[in-house]
């Protein structure tokens, strides 16, 4: 067995069985391109690009590191368009997972934000809400560390947000795609299509992409604290108004 089986065999392994992300590492293990929409239907997900497919796969966990996918748009032999498709480099990096939150923290955050999401400010149901991380997982670099249940109100204020996640939409998941294509061409989240941002601009602003570092780079974008960034259009279209 040579050393690229072995590594495949190892990763299997720390999957659970019949898993999705099994199905999905399987398919691109042999670090050819698969087209999604041909091959990944194949696997019946809706959640072969997200956190239990793709997404996870490139994140990793405690237990398992992440795995190095480019995601590229291609020519597709079986159905003859030009897809989205992606292709395991057969590479490996650290994890860039996150903590479980305990459920006396969850509570805790839930209630400094009176069950209320931050993008449309209504109060909702716990099953409707997202405890989101403002510095997006995408560029963190590493693992998480544990959360402490004796964070403050100030440092659960600084670290998350309520998001909605209901049947009319998944705020949290539209973050999370934007925040990807940031990563990919340098242009920061338009959040509801809004070019404005309350501290720096449209091209990402620091020196580091990953790593504790690069959160100055989300400071001023609405994604990473929609409060702040709406607060700061209200700002400045008062200030224009008193300007006429």
């Amino acid at each position: 067995m040579n050393e690229e089986q072995n590594l495949v065999e190892i990763i299997q392994r720390q999957f659970r069985q019949n898993s999705t992300q099994l199905q999905v590492f399987n398919l691109l293990s042999d670090e050819k391109w698969h087209c999604r929409e041909c091959e990944g239907k194949k696997i019946g997900s809706n959640q072969y690009a997200g956190g239990g497919g793709i997404q996870g796969l490139q994140r990793g966990t405690r237990s398992r590191p992440g795995l190095v996918i480019e995601t590229t748009k291609n020519y597709c032999p079986t159905c003859q368009q030009v897809r989205l498709g992606d292709q395991w480099t057969g590479e490996i990096k650290s994890a860039n997972s996150a903590s479980n939150i305990p459920a006396s923290l969850v509570e805790r955050i839930l209630q400094v934000y009176s069950y209320t999401d931050v993008i449309e400010q209504r109060q909702r149901e716990k099953h409707e809400l997202v405890i989101d991380h403002r510095f997006p997982m995408e560029r963190w670099g590493a693992s998480e560390p544990p959360h402490l249940t004796s964070m403050s109100d100030d440092e659960i204020k600084q670290k998350f947000q309520l998001l909605k996640k209901d049947a009319s939409g998944n705020h949290n998941l539209l973050k999370s795609r934007s925040c990807e294509r940031c990563i990919k061409t340098g242009k920061r989240g338009t959040p509801i299509g809004i070019h404005f941002w309350y501290q720096g601009g449209e091209d990402w602003p620091s020196p580091h992409q990953r790593g504790a570092e690069a959160e100055e780079g989300c400071v001023g974008c609405g994604w990473y604290n929609f409060e702040v960034w709406r607060n700061a259009i209200n700002q400045t279209l008062t200030q224009s108004d008193q300007y006429k």
